[in-house]
């Protein structure tokens, strides 16, 4: 089978892989959980809220293994760095189940599990990518939007296993599962040969003075438009990880949802976070990734706007707003892997989006910390959102010294 056709089956094994890992976006419904049995079973007071630090440090020591299993992405090909870094996700969560206290959930899920799940997705998205070099948005789209589509299909189904069993048990069956999963999608992944190019296609011809294509990541840090790159990231991902891992406790306590009902909404909110990605990484095809990107923190602004002003009993409102926040969100992680070969070159692309996804690990650390403080003191979400309402009207500043920045250069 030539390549042509076997980089279809790589995708979908990259896919399947990215579903597993895209679990994480479920952790407010495994917190809910877990803060109940804590309380509950080990007669601890501990509150979801709590339990936002182990999401932060899953999300922070990504870039880590990122870079790292990058580097070695690029040396021995995908097949055995992701097999390493899902056994590392799926063990993380496996151990888990026998969670006693925050401090052990942050090793196992935190450490464990956050450091293998950068290693696995750095190195599918950049796999995938590197073989679509005529459909970089679209395929960055697609392979995002099914890291996404994990927490849609995964909160109904812990919610039914935490209703008959507990937390503990949940995290032991999705673990076990996670890790045959990926080990045998594994099998079907393989190394793109470099300067692959799919038959027919012919890259567009540089323009004349135009910025150099495949630079290191000595290079790219050395440019002014990586760094502003990296912190338009952090500004339109703030949005979605202040209020992704905390969506089932604020349907509970700021809309007044049932647990039941609060599982739906992170399900709606993880399908509009998919939706955004493959819709933006198409349209970022053909309007260009900055235009895109534009256009999503202004929706993320006027989804937190829409939270901000959503009471007791407003659900629809709430549905709407985080639905908005979730295309956003979606809007950055779907463009980001071709907005990152596009600007550098697809050559050390492993590696470079790894030090790009430094962006996001911010984001992941100050959303959820923001968010704990901000209700800690004041006992509200909604200063909050307005908060990260500043981060999206900030990310559209950001997105104009980009263009800038891209003029002088060319």
């Amino acid at each position: 089978m030539n390549l042509d056709k076997k980089r279809w089956i790589i995708l979908l094994a990259g896919c399947f892989i990215n579903l597993c890992l895209g679990s994480i976006y479920a952790w407010s419904i495994f917190s809910s959980a877990m803060a109940d049995y804590f309380n509950n079973s080990l007669g601890m007071n501990v509150t979801a809220l709590d339990l936002g630090i182990v999401y932060t440090i899953a999300n922070s020591v990504g870039p880590i293994t990122m870079i790292s299993g990058g580097w070695f992405n690029d040396k021995i090909g995908p097949k055995k760095v992701i097999l390493v870094g899902g056994i590392m996700w799926g063990l993380g969560m496996f151990l888990s189940g026998f969670a006693t206290s925050i401090n052990f959930l942050v090793v196992t899920y935190g450490l464990i599990g956050g450091l293998g799940l950068g290693m696995a997705y750095g190195s599918t998205i950049s796999t995938c990518v590197k073989f679509f070099p005529d459909k970089r948005g679209l395929i960055g789209g697609i392979t995002t939007a099914v890291y996404g589509l994990g927490s849609v299909i995964l909160p109904p189904i812990v919610t039914k296993v935490v209703a008959s069993t507990d937390a503990t048990f949940a995290f032991k069956a999705v673990g076990i599962a996670f890790l045959i999963l990926i080990a045998v999608s594994c099998l079907f992944l393989e190394q793109c040969p470099e300067g692959y190019k799919p038959e027919g296609w012919e890259p567009a011809v540089a323009k004349a003075g135009a910025a150099p294509k495949n630079l290191d990541w000595k290079g790219m840090i050395k440019t002014p438009v990586f760094y502003t790159m990296l912190l338009l990231l952090t500004c339109g991902a703030f949005t979605g990880m202040m209020v992704i891992p905390m969506a089932s406790p604020i349907a509970q306590n700021m809309v007044g949802m049932t647990p039941a009902a609060a599982a739906a909404a992170v399900s709606v909110l993880a399908l509009f976070n998919a939706f955004g990605r493959i819709v933006a990484g198409t349209l970022s095809d053909k309007i260009g990734r900055i235009n895109t990107l534009t256009l999503a923190c202004v929706l993320g602004g006027a989804g937190l706007l829409c939270l901000y002003f959503t009471g007791a009993g407003s659900v629809a409102q709430f549905y709407v707003g985080l639905s908005v926040v979730g295309v956003s969100f979606g809007s950055f992680m779907g463009v980001y892997p071709g907005f990152t070969a596009d600007q550098f070159g697809p050559k050390n692309n492993s590696v470079n989006y790894g030090i790009m996804f430094i962006g996001f690990a911010l984001a992941g650390y100050f959303g959820p910390m923001i968010m704990k403080n901000t209700v800690a003191k004041y006992g509200v979400y909604q200063r909050a959102f307005l908060i990260a309402c500043v981060f999206s009207v900030v990310g559209v500043i950001f997105t104009i010294i980009y263009r800038a920045l891209n003029k002088k250069s060319n």
